[in-house]
């Protein structure tokens, strides 16, 4: 990987099928000397139950003969269920027309029986995995094009939040009210501002407030406004937000937070569309659209007659749920990338990628925070990172990582860091005393050269 982005973060399978076991023992040998991992069937049926249930499973190499299913069908149902997974197809009786036809039906290659020489089906297999890597990448890169096209500020390609994405362009033609659901962090304000910007509102204000973070009094006033002399400071006449975002859009994030008292004000401005400021003694009429947010079981609330149930059913006309960052880690590597490049930029410093095992910690971390507490951990790997590599060590996950190392604590580090950091240490260390030079590297450590390359890619390390 040669830029910022995103790539595999667990090794590959290879799915090989073929009624002969003596071929299946030849092919998962010579595969296994080059360093892929390979599951044989003599079945076709549990061989693609294999390829439906694991979504490690990144090539299928199949014969072309066999009794039950031939090499077509698993072909066929590869391309329509599977279409980023490639297929090689092997035979004994290989003829132009059966090459033909395999090539036409989507095969990534075409390989005669027996293989002569045996490295052949080696530098078949890398090159379809190096195929659908790419395939992949294109196909993420397209996603998120999309999604930066239509939803300016949201960085998503992960299903969960696609499928939100659509239910926003869905809503945003209508003037109903909507309630954003999420827990904190997940980005609820943004999601109402795509709402606003896709909206006949656009052109008007979009206007937010935390209902949780005023006083009653001074909540009260800031919505509704108020009139000159209405309380101690007031010298003079105030327009509240209501009135500060008529024709457009007011965002209530935080709504549950709302005293019964301005629940009760808020449900007739929905009911009749006008406002009283505080002191005043008459009504103004105002035009706009409400979207609410809350982290808080908001359905409780109105169950313990803490939420007026009246105003739920008018800010709830229209509901969208934000799934938890843990629940969309398709969306981490690609949230890691925006904040990279938002903050590397702020900084002055230049940062160019990050290091697959540093992505792996990413995805793998449960984000109590979610997106914001990604940003707040991307911003502080900035600070420890040296040259245009994010490493590893960079990602500190919570402050009692940001300290002095050597102070004692209870925190156990994730097994599966602890293995990406004695890995990459290990690798380091070979690669040193090999004076940079692989193949010195895998005869020291005992690899073979083509699986030490490989994990001298996945962490992140250039020979010297």
């Amino acid at each position: 990987m040669t830029d910022l982005g995103v790539e595999d973060s667990e090794e590959p399978v290879v799915v090989a099928i073929d009624d002969e076991p003596d071929v299946l023992t030849v092919v998962q040998r010579l595969l296994g000397r080059q360093g892929f991992e390979t599951l044989t069937f003599e079945a076709v049926e549990q061989a693609l139950d294999e390829v439906r249930t694991n979504p490690r499973v990144a090539l299928i190499v199949t014969d072309l003969h066999m009794p039950e299913r031939t090499g077509l069908d698993v072909l066929r149902q590869a391309r329509t269920n599977w279409p980023s997974v490639p297929v090689i197809v092997m035979t004994g009786r290989a003829t132009i027309s059966s090459a033909v036809e395999a090539i036409r039906q989507g095969a990534y290659d075409y390989i005669v029986k027996p293989l002569d020489p045996p490295e052949i089906l080696g530098t078949a297999v890398q090159r379809a995995l190096d195929y659908r890597r790419l395939w992949s990448r294109n196909r993420f890169l397209e996603r998120q094009l999309k999604t930066a096209e239509r939803f300016a500020g949201i960085t998503a390609s992960s299903e969960p939040m696609l499928r939100v994405l659509e239910f926003v362009d869905a809503v945003a033609g209508t003037d109903s009210s909507v309630l954003v659901l999420g827990e904190t962090g997940t980005g609820k304000e943004l999601v109402a501002r795509a709402i606003h910007e896709r909206s006949q509102r656009a052109a008007k204000p979009f206007v937010a407030v935390n209902c949780g973070a005023l006083a009653e009094t001074l909540l009260e006033s800031e919505l509704f406004g108020h009139a000159k002399g209405a309380f101690t400071g007031a010298m003079a006449s105030r327009q509240g937000l209501f009135e500060e975002a008529s024709g457009g859009t007011l965002f209530l994030d935080e709504v549950a937070e709302l005293a019964a008292a301005t629940q009760v004000k808020l449900l007739r401005v929905l009911q009749e569309g006008e406002i009283r400021p505080v002191g005043a003694t008459g009504t103004r009429q105002v035009d706009v659209r409400i979207i609410a947010a809350t982290h808080r079981d908001i359905e409780r609330a109105v169950a313990e007659e803490r939420f007026r149930q009246d105003l739920y059913y008018r800010i709830n006309v229209v509901q969208i749920r934000i799934p938890p960052l843990k629940e969309r880690r398709d969306d981490i590597p690609s949230l890691a990338k925006h904040f990279v490049d938002k903050h590397a930029e702020r900084t002055g410093r230049t940062i160019k990628r990050i290091e697959p095992s540093a992505l792996d910690r990413l995805v793998s971390h449960e984000w109590p925070g979610n997106v914001r507490e990604l940003e707040n951990v991307i911003q502080r790997a900035l600070i420890f990172a040296a040259g245009e590599t994010l490493a590893i060590d960079d990602v500190r996950l919570d402050a009692a990582e940001s300290g002095p190392p050597g102070g004692e604590t209870k925190r156990l580090v994730k097994f599966a860091d602890a293995r990406a950091n004695f890995e990459r240490g290990y690798l380091k260390r070979a690669m040193e005393l090999g004076e940079g030079k692989q193949a010195t590297a895998a005869r020291l450590s005992g690899l073979d050269p083509s699986n030490l390359r490989r994990m001298l890619k996945r962490h992140g390390i250039e020979p010297d």
